[in-house]
Order: C-alpha cells, then structure tokens, then sequence
C-alpha cells in the first residue's frame, strides 16, 4: 500500500510544475525610464513609453491619437547604443485576444489586448506596439511598449501572455480593428503583425435594454381580431428614456399603412392599444412597431386579416367544423403539391456556396414564377477584394459617406473592402501612392466614387515650416488619392484601347451627386448610383444575375428598401443625408459667392 502512495506522490510532485506553467500570471506593463531600458536595468523589463517619453528623446511630442507610437521606435530610441539591435526580423505575435473590462460609464466600453510572442525570432525580440482604429471612423489608439536591452527571450517564453493597458473611450455597439506588432520591423518584413476585428458591445447588452433609448423597442405584441376590427397591445418605454411617441407600420402587396402613436400615460403607465383600420380582408400583413425615434429599433409581427363573410358571425366556428376544417386544408395541400411535382418540371438546384456569416441570399418569385435556388461561383474560395478609392476634396461628410459604404460592403456584402482610411499603418509605411499602386494591383475590383471634388486637381502642398504636421499630411494624402484616381482612369483607357475586359473598374456616385461628376475616363466602365443600385453592384461583385426568364433574385437587406433596416445601412443612408445636407450648403454658398 505504501509503495502505491508513494508512486502517486511521485506523479503529484512532476505535475506540479506543469500546472504552475498553465497558472502562470499575464506580463502587464510597468512604468520605466528610457533611461533604464537602454542601460539594461533588471526592474525595465516590459515598459510602457509615454508621450513625455518621446518628447524627452527625440524633442517633439507625437500626435495626439498616437499615444507614444511612432513609425521606427526601434531604431529611434534603442539604435543609438547598438544599431544592429534594431535589424533582426520577428515574427508576428500570436492568439490575439481582446477583453472587454470594467468601465463605470453606461456609454463607453473600455478594453484590454493580450497575446503570445511568436517562437520565431524571440531572442531578437525588443517590444510591441498595440494599435487601435474604429472601422468606418477615424479615432484611433496607439500604445508602445519595450525591453530592455540586456533582455534575450527564450523559446520557452513563448507561452507567456502580454498585456496591453486599457484603452478607454470605446463607442457602444461599434466595430474596431486591434493590430499587434513585433518590434523591431527591419524594411521589406511583412509578417511583423496581427489584426482582429471585434465588436463592442450594445447598449442593450452591457446595461440592458430598458436603459437604452436608441436600443429599445417593444418586446411584447399583442393582437386580437374581431370581426375587421385588429386590436394592437404593446408595451411602453420606461419613463426614465423620455419617449413620448411611437409609430407603427404595415405593408402588404404594394400597399402601406402608417400611424402615428401617441399614448396617454395618465391611464396605463405600462401599455398601449390601438386600432388598425383600413386593411384589406384576406390579406397576411407584415407590421412593424417603434419609437418615433431616430434609428430605433422596430418589432416586426405579423397580421392576417380574415375574410368575413356577410350575415356570418365573425370568428364563430362550431366545434365539429373546427375539427374538419384543418383536415380539408391538409388534404387540399397535399394535392397541391401532387400536382405540382407530376405537372411542372422538377428544376435543378445548386448549393449556395458562400460564407454564411458574411451574406444570405434568398430568390423571390413573383407572379405565377418558378422557384430556383441561384449559387454563386465556386471557382473563388474567398471573397472578392474591393478597392474604394475616393477624393477628400468634398469634406469630411463625404469621406464619413464613403467609409460607412466600405462597413456595410465589408459586413452584408461578402466583400473583402480595402480603404486607405482603414489601413494607416501599411500608408504610413510605403507612402499613400505606393499603397494605392499595389492595391490597385492586387485587388479583384475597383470602386471610384465620384462627386464634385473628383474633377478638382489640388497642387501638392509646399512644405512650410510653420504649418501643422496633421494639415501637411491630409493635403499630401488628398493629392495621393486623386493622383491614384486618375492613374484609374489610364489603366481603363489602355484596357480599352488592347479590348481587355473592363469589368474590374466601376464608377459610383452617391444620390447627391450627379452623373457629370463622373470623369471623361471612368464613363467606359459600369456606373452605379448607391444607395439605389446596391443589388446591381453585389451582382457585379460576384457575378451573379438577378433576372432570369420566369424569375428574379432578391437579396436579403441589399435591396433599395431593405438595407436601411440593418445598423450599417441606417447608418449609410444617415451619412449619405449629412453629406448631401453639407454639399448642397456648400453649392448655395459658391452660388451667393458668384454673385
């Protein structure tokens, strides 16, 4: 029996080490000098720089939105002891995690980025810079962190996990993009780092939906019918979100029905009814009831009208026919559908072959039309690369227009979007026309969005002495991207003039703008106008027709009166409206100014 204990003891202790290496705690960042980190103090081992350590080594302050990030920290504060230091290659870390934590404020989220150092190269390793961007804005976030020098890691360490500090301030119910990289990054290395997308969460989710104006919307529908007369019952917002209003809205077979609402709360502080009049009998109505605010969330339900016949007590069904009556409909079915398999032809179907999380599509028969499933091509494994170029010229309203087209592509249409606006850290490195150049190459498509500032040629900026480092680099990157537009307009001439498929480029304008903002050069390829035309541009993407002999494809939430109803494509339309807003002020006031 003791030779038993003794085995087990033996086990107990050699696995003793191994649950202390998984229990082993997160590297969180420390306080250091720059000072310690170059002499190779033991107490400077994972150091977070500040702004006023920057200031203090190279002697200006970097931008604001970039923390203490800068475009070489390797070579600028650790290359001076040792340059060689700074020319090792290291690979890209590992498991990027993001970890929403506590933030007090019901508004914001604040959150921590952790990871593992890649085995490759760890001994040369000196440091990571953490960078934060929202999708479809332009805040961003940027933290560094260094070793130091005396530090060598070891394969061994590759299991340890490092932690960035928080980063605060994170817009509820918005997406961002989180890129870890490996320091030093020697030129030419295109494996230095890591990106992943995540969500914050809603205001819903993180407070819960009776805290949230903008999130809210009835969950309890209730409706009772007698006769034509259609009773609705739902519940009211808290008091505490101060809605007042609400609307509902039906729509059948072309035909719509809207009310406005506008309970008395002195009689039932909690829920509401009314009427639905004017509907027609025999016809299944889709409703819809919200807020009457702007953006809110709606609850669809659905309504079906009955028909009544005349002299007929309404709704009074013995119970011997309401035992026969289910059986007569199962059975009229069933011949139904007999007879539709032995009459018409049995059509074929194809698989949808397309990432489920990216876009669905469903087939809409009309009138008297036959159902077919449609499938997109197999021969592309992944999703089409898209490149939106644009010109800043018209205000930030139009370039906000521009930026929520690539989210609502990049999420609903099962597109791979590449914009500059979201890849500032690959701009920054080879330089806004370099970046143009190869994605223009790269990419499977080509998207210009035209407007007025498109057939503006800005000169490129004088560098000044006196001018601010953020006014210098939005006129060069302007220049670079109308620079970009117009060798566009070159490579579509030249594929003209040899016959080569044009495919590749499309032309787009926005509602506000008009077809002559489009340039001479780009009217050879497709042009679209959007939001109007959002299920003509998923056809030209993926190569899919939406009109058949005896039918036609509808795409769920592309179409012209569907994709408002998804965040991203009310977020679109509203950013659309702003821009029009501004570019039409902006005409009136070159009109007063003319005169």
């Amino acid at each position: 029996m003791w030779k038993v204990a003794l085995v087990l003891y033996q086990l107990l202790a050699l696995g003793q080490p191994l649950w202390a290496h998984d229990d082993v705690p997160a590297v969180t960042p420390q306080d250091c000098s720059l000072d310690c980190i170059r002499q190779g103090g033991p107490v400077c081992e994972y150091c977070r720089i500040t702004r006023a350590d920057v200031r203090r080594a190279l002697g200006f302050n970097s931008i604001e939105a970039f923390g203490s990030c800068i475009p070489w920290p390797c070579f600028e504060l650790l290359g001076e002891e040792d340059p060689t230091i700074c020319q090792h290659y290291v690979q890209a870390p590992n498991d990027v995690t993001v970890e929403f934590v506590h933030e007090p404020n019901p508004k914001s989220e604040t959150i921590v980025v952790s990871w593992k150092p890649s085995y490759y190269g760890i001994t040369f390793l000196r440091g990571f810079q953490v960078f934060l961007q929202a999708l479809g804005g332009s805040s961003i976030a940027c933290q560094l962190f260094l070793f130091h020098l005396n530090l060598s890691l070891t394969p061994s360490h590759a299991q340890r996990v490092y932690t960035s500090d928080p980063f605060p301030g994170l817009s509820l119910g918005s997406q961002y993009a989180v890129t870890v990289m490996a320091l030093p990054v020697p030129e030419k290395w295109e494996k230095f780092y890591q990106s992943k997308i995540f969500s914050t969460r809603s205001c819903a989710e993180k407070n819960g939906l009776e805290e949230c104006r903008k999130d809210w919307y009835p969950k309890h529908v209730e409706v009772q019918q007698k006769g034509t007369a259609i009773t609705v019952t739902f519940n009211l917002a808290p008091p505490n979100l101060g809605i007042r209003s609400y609307f509902s809205l039906c729509y059948a077979n072309g035909m719509k029905n809207y009310i406005d609402i506008t309970p008395n709360t002195s009689k039932n502080k909690t829920h509401h009814s009314y009427q639905l009049n004017d509907l027609q009998e025999g016809t299944n109505y889709t409703c819809e009831i919200a807020a009457n605010e702007m953006d809110a969330v709606r609850k669809t339900f659905n309504v079906q009208v009955l028909h009544i016949q005349k002299g007929a007590t309404p709704l009074s069904v013995t119970p011997s026919l309401a035992l026969i009556l289910p059986l007569c409909l199962a059975v009229v079915a069933i011949v139904v559908v007999l007879l539709a398999v032995l009459t018409r032809p049995r059509l074929q179907l194809k698989k949808l072959f397309i990432k489920p999380a990216l876009c669905e599509m469903q087939h809409h028969p009309g009138s008297g039309t036959q159902e077919e499933v449609v499938s997109l091509p197999r021969n592309r494994l992944t999703p089409p690369r898209l490149l939106i170029c644009y010109s800043s010229y018209d205000g930030p309203a139009h370039v906000k227009a521009v930026m929520q087209l690539g989210a609502f592509i990049q999420e609903h249409m099962a597109t791979q979007v590449c914009l500059d606006l979201w890849d500032s850290l690959s701009v920054a490195e080879e330089g806004s026309m370099a970046w143009h150049c190869r994605q223009i190459r790269e990419s499977n498509f080509i998207l210009v969005i035209c407007s007025q500032g498109l057939n503006h040629r800005p000169e490129p900026p004088e560098p000044e002495g006196d001018s601010e480092d953020g006014e210098a680099d939005g006129g060069l990157d302007a220049f670079s991207s109308d620079a970009a537009i117009k060798l566009i307009g070159e490579e579509v001439g030249r594929a003209k003039a040899r016959g080569q498929d044009l495919s590749k480029y499309m032309a787009a304008i926005f509602e506000y703008s008009e077809e002559t903002d489009i340039p001479t050069e780009l009217r050879l390829v497709s042009p679209y106008t959007l939001t109007r035309d959002l299920s003509l541009l998923f056809s030209h993407l993926h190569g899919v027709a939406l009109h058949r002999p005896g039918g036609y494809l509808k795409i769920n939430h592309i179409s012209e009166e569907g994709f408002t109803k998804l965040p991203s494509g009310a977020a679109l339309q509203w950013a659309i409206s702003e821009a029009g807003v501004e570019m039409r002020a902006k005409s009136c006031h070159s009109a007063e100014g003319g005169d």
